[in-house]
């Protein structure tokens, strides 16, 4: 693929726009512009870290599947970020202690290990974006852990619609809510079917029509 210019890379991440030009200038040297396609696994939970990816584009989920096959989002990495979990491996020899797949299509610079280990310690704006990262995604996976552990699934259920929902409609599957909500489908379509008696959903193929639903 074509070469990232500055310039492309500083809309993707604004952070680092009115970074130093070296770092920018290194992550761009050093990276590999690589496309991928929705359904794409990243990782699988074991795996070795061989480099990180910061993402122009695409959407990836971040997610723990549990002995009985449920699965949980941990978080999803948009366009301007990288992963946490992946930073972590690198920084800490470990394998990556989940799976990580793509729900959008989408491209991405790939930075070697080595590399990365580098400007981390080099860098400090580039020490100040991972840690920024870190700290958000602990404050969300806290909170993910508060919702599971205390919070009532019918309530967690209709914030989860509400937040999706583009245009009063979410196109998504039963099992897709499931695992971001970290139950099984059987519960999630049990509740949806309760909130269309209620007349507060209308519900299709892979699809939910929010009637009676307000933030």
């Amino acid at each position: 693929m074509e070469k990232v210019t500055r310039n492309e890379f500083a809309t993707a991440f604004p952070v680092f726009r009115n970074n130093d030009k070296p770092l920018v200038e290194q992550i761009l040297a050093s990276s590999s512009h690589q496309s991928f396609l929705k359904e794409k696994h990243f990782y699988h939970e074991g795996d070795r870290c061989p480099g990180i990816p910061f993402f122009l584009d695409g959407e990836v989920r971040v997610y723990k599947t549990g002995s009985s096959g449920r699965e949980i989002t941990l978080y999803e990495i948009l366009p301007g970020e990288t992963c946490i979990l992946n930073a972590a491996c690198i920084l800490g020899s470990q394998q990556y202690p989940a799976d990580a797949i793509a729900l959008k299509e989408g491209t991405m610079l790939y930075l070697p290990e080595k590399v990365f280990q580098e400007l981390m310690a080099d860098h400090p704006e580039m020490r100040s974006f991972i840690f920024s990262l870190f700290s958000r995604r602990f404050h969300e996976i806290i909170e993910l852990i508060e919702e599971v552990t205390f919070g009532k699934l019918d309530v967690r259920l209709e914030d989860y619609l509400i937040e999706k929902a583009e245009n009063d409609q979410l196109e998504t599957t039963h099992q897709v809510i499931a695992n971001d909500l970290g139950t099984s489908r059987e519960v999630v379509s049990r509740l949806l079917k309760d909130f269309e008696r209620r007349g507060n959903i209308a519900l299709s193929r892979n699809r939910v029509q929010l009637l009676d639903l307000i933030p």
